[in-house]
């Protein structure tokens, strides 16, 4: 369906699940901006970007973290471009790539994903708030779980409000945490800049590759965020918000708390700061709680979010639905504490997922092309793509400790499907006659 014959008459509060969306119920840039901006700018991003310049240094570190977001940026500002473009949601973006029958493989990997994401949001709601505040990390997580489904079945515009509260929330007490650690250390700002690092467990690459795959499957599923983008142009514009903006602010927040002395345990906890903000008071420990609260919200919303667009593609049901129904299996799986064994698995979504990704840039760039090979609604040469991508990008990640996974699974993806999609062309085209040349 194009986006001009969907009917005008549509509910406000539509979602557009199977539709894309049109042009009437698209946001502004301001809208889908604050919607990804305010995703990756979230505690656990601080943690990691301390963890990176723990141990590469601030002046490696931030190299390491802004090529990590240049990448991103490249990857998921070309998805969100053709997003925006054709409104269509990550769920229909695969069916022109893989077919039909064929995206339920795919839709229904990553929307499990995410929600396992989800449930790791609501697992670190309890022990943040445990380990901060000495809370019942049950009862936490149970008021973090319940807060969360709630905003994600609000649909994509709770997403932009708590975006545009949560990212000025996160600088404010990022600032006050750096603030009290410059306070309690001997080293100043300035000084900070040319920290040398403590450890030695990551490697430049490896410290690139963790920033790409902390968003390897959300940003694969932009399009659910993007596609609400007026054309292509504001969807690439609203992915840079995130990529490189947001992200790298994150990232070099934690790098500072480690480089100010401000970690209490940089090697294991990276640049949390959560520590800093309390004992100055219960006005501050309040306003920390409503953070952690804020902060982790915004991204399990957004990963619920995603799960519900995505599983509401492959079934009857509504995102609001969905929302509530994975919501409730997420939060069982926080509760029962299997979440913190999560991590374990969702590490090889750099080897995984970018190869999809990879499927969904150049399904679109033959589209024409590819039309005709789509088979019983499955298109064989993406899912080749992909498991040649997934299956070198693992390799190279056994093999070769310092490549990064997501951008060689990315290259060989394009590659296969590049010259599998030429050559099936090729072999298709007619022979063409040369006539004769008559001679005297």
């Amino acid at each position: 369906m194009n986006v001009s014959e969907v009917p005008a008459t549509e509910s406000p509060a539509e979602e557009y699940e199977n539709d894309p969306v049109p042009m009437e119920a698209r946001r502004s840039l301001l809208s889908v901006s604050a919607v990804w901006a305010g995703f990756p700018m979230c505690l656990g991003n601080a943690v990691f970007g301390g963890l990176i310049v723990y141990n590469q240094g601030f002046a490696k570190g931030f190299s390491a973290i802004l090529l990590g977001n240049l990448l991103l940026f490249g990857y998921v500002g070309t998805l969100s471009w053709i997003a925006g473009g054709s409104g269509r949601n990550f769920a229909l973006q695969a069916q022109a790539a893989f077919g039909r029958r064929g995206r339920a493989v795919v839709v229904g990997f990553l929307a499990t994903v995410v929600i396992g994401w989800f449930s790791y949001q609501i697992g670190l709601t309890g022990t943040t708030l445990h380990d901060v505040f000495g809370w019942n990390p049950l009862w936490g997580a149970g008021l973090g779980a319940v807060l969360y489904v709630a905003i994600t079945a609000l649909g994509i515009r709770a997403l932009s409000v708590i975006g545009l509260i949560g990212t000025p929330l996160f600088l404010v007490m990022a600032g006050v945490a750096l603030y009290f650690g410059l306070a309690r250390g001997d080293i100043s700002l300035s000084q900070s800049l040319s920290y040398s690092g403590g450890g030695s467990a990551l490697g430049f690459w490896a410290c690139v590759s963790i920033v790409i795959g902390g968003f390897a499957d959300s940003g694969t599923m932009t399009a659910d965020f993007t596609r609400w983008a007026r054309d292509g142009r504001s969807g690439l514009l609203a992915a840079a918000a995130a990529f490189p903006i947001a992200n790298t602010i994150a990232f070099l927040i934690g790098g500072l708390v480690v480089a100010i002395g401000g970690a209490n345990d940089p090697a294991n906890n990276g640049g949390a700061f959560l520590g800093l903000l309390t004992g100055h008071g219960p006005l501050l420990t309040a306003l920390a709680a409503i953070f952690v609260l804020a902060n982790l919200g915004s991204v399990a919303a957004h990963c619920l979010y995603n799960g519900a667009v995505g599983w509401s593609g492959l079934t009857p049901l509504r995102m609001r639905t969905l929302a509530v129904l994975l919501g409730t299996v997420g939060a069982i799986i926080a509760l029962t504490g299997i979440w913190s064994h999560i991590v374990n698995w969702l590490v090889l979504l750099g080897v995984i997922v970018p190869p999809i990704g990879a499927v969904l840039i150049m399904g679109q760039v033959f589209a024409k092309r590819a039309a005709p090979l789509v088979i019983a609604g499955v298109q064989p040469i993406a899912f080749a793509a992909w498991a040649i991508g997934a299956l070198t990008a693992g390799i190279a990640h056994y093999q070769l400790p310092g490549s990064v996974d997501a951008v060689v699974g990315f290259a060989v993806a394009v590659t296969v499907h590049t010259g599998l999609t030429l050559a099936r062309t090729a072999q298709a085209k007619p022979a063409v006659t040369v006539p004769e040349i008559a001679t005297a």
